[in-house]
């Protein structure tokens, strides 16, 4: 049988291909902390291997070099990213640092465009891995590269404003500095940067592809070369994915397009609806055209998505005012769950970003940023509403 190319189809299938010699109809879980040694030269053999990162060995040796519960995940996430790997990390953040520290064995100067996940914009602004980190506008990249610029790092759509990020021009300015792009607002459902020339794709898997709140994990995918490089941080610092999140994200590819596309159908007509409620100053959504580079939603996605953020005219106290009075929606950070989310980014997530550079990036007092589900719009507008006052 041919391989088949749709994405619906793929994401059920992928990383399940040797179900049928397994004689499994569910992906097998891997709970092992070790594994027996057939022999010690075998053994010596699998774990020079796999430190030196290797996606495989005859032994897996010790589950925080290798788990085949969580390689069978990554098979499956490289394939929907379309790159010839993926590896797998406790969390997002684990991901991010894992590919900072990799990169800067070849430069400690990284780019960075903001606006970023405020935890991503804190650890590449405070220094703490020793790189010198310069945030740029996408046009200055170009100019500001140097010899030791190792990195380019930008996040479309952007975390909270939903900003977008032309990923071809990015790394056409990159040249030969690899980019990284954070799709996990995106997907591999709405945006494939790989196609576009980015070398590094990175998720907080914890997200939509794991899809219902119960996993905390990252992923990166990109070539094998650099997949190797990765996997060796991996087994030096231990931010190995545990094999039941792994399960779990596995377990939720199947449904990856079915919530994307219902939480984005929901989030059009929220948005729209919001964009015409009187306590709303502006409504950030890339399917209203409100956000920067909104005509991107056209040609480089396939989507506008189910991430929004809207400003209220009464500031601060409207915005403690909505999130104190939803129902339905839960007040809570995190995004890309089955259920819808609103949380405040300049209290929370993005709390550690200098207020400048929030002011800056329009992360205002009253700016809430909503996660939306899958649950029955009208429900979801009632809710809505009704916090609006």
């Amino acid at each position: 049988m041919s391989k088949p190319q749709r994405f619906a189809t793929r994401a059920t299938h992928a990383g399940r291909e040797d179900f049928s010699a397994l004689c499994v109809h569910a992906p097998p879980l891997d709970l092992s902390t070790t594994y027996p040694l057939q022999d010690l030269a075998s053994g010596t053999e699998s774990f020079d291997a796999l430190v030196a990162g290797a996606a495989t060995a005859s032994n897996p040796i010790y589950a925080r070099l290798c788990n085949p519960t969580v390689a069978r995940t990554e098979r499956a996430l490289a394939e929907l990213e379309e790159t010839e790997a993926c590896v797998a990390y406790a969390s997002g953040m684990a991901a991010l640092t894992a590919v900072l520290l990799a990169r800067a064995t070849h430069g400690r100067h990284m780019l960075a465009v903001r606006p970023l996940y405020g935890t991503s914009d804190h650890l590449l602004a405070s220094g703490l891995l020793g790189i010198e980190v310069e945030f740029v506008e996408p046009g200055e990249i170009e100019a500001k590269k140097r010899a030791a610029t190792s990195l380019i790092i930008i996040e479309t759509p952007a975390n909270p404003t939903l900003d977008l990020v032309d990923i071809a021009a990015v790394v056409r300015a990159a040249g030969d500095v690899p980019v990284l792009v954070d799709s996990t607002f995106a997907t591999p459902v709405l945006q494939l940067p790989a196609r576009l020339g980015a070398r590094f794709v990175l998720h907080s898997a914890t997200k939509f592809l794991a899809g219902h709140g119960d996993v905390i994990a990252g992923v990166v995918c990109c070539n094998e070369a650099d997949a190797a490089a990765l996997r060796t941080v991996r087994a030096a610092t231990g931010a190995l994915l545990h094999p039941l999140a792994a399960y779990l994200l596995h377990r939720g590819l199947p449904t990856l397009e079915l919530r994307v596309r219902q939480a984005e159908a929901n989030a059009k007509t929220l948005a729209e609806r919001l964009a015409q409620h009187p306590a709303i100053k502006a409504v950030h959504y890339p399917g209203l055209g409100t956000v920067k580079n909104a005509a991107l939603v056209q040609s480089q996605m396939q989507g506008p998505g189910s991430l929004m953020a809207f400003e209220l005219h009464g500031g601060f106290e409207a915005a403690s005012q909505v999130m104190r009075k939803v129902g339905l929606i839960t007040p809570a950070v995190s995004l890309g769950s089955v259920d819808s989310l609103i949380q405040h980014p300049a209290g929370l997530t993005h709390r550690v970003v200098d207020e400048k550079v929030q002011q800056q990036h329009g992360i205002t007092a009253g700016l809430l940023r909503l996660s939306v589900g899958i649950e029955h719009v009208d429900d979801l507008w009632q809710d809505l509403a009704a916090a609006l006052g």
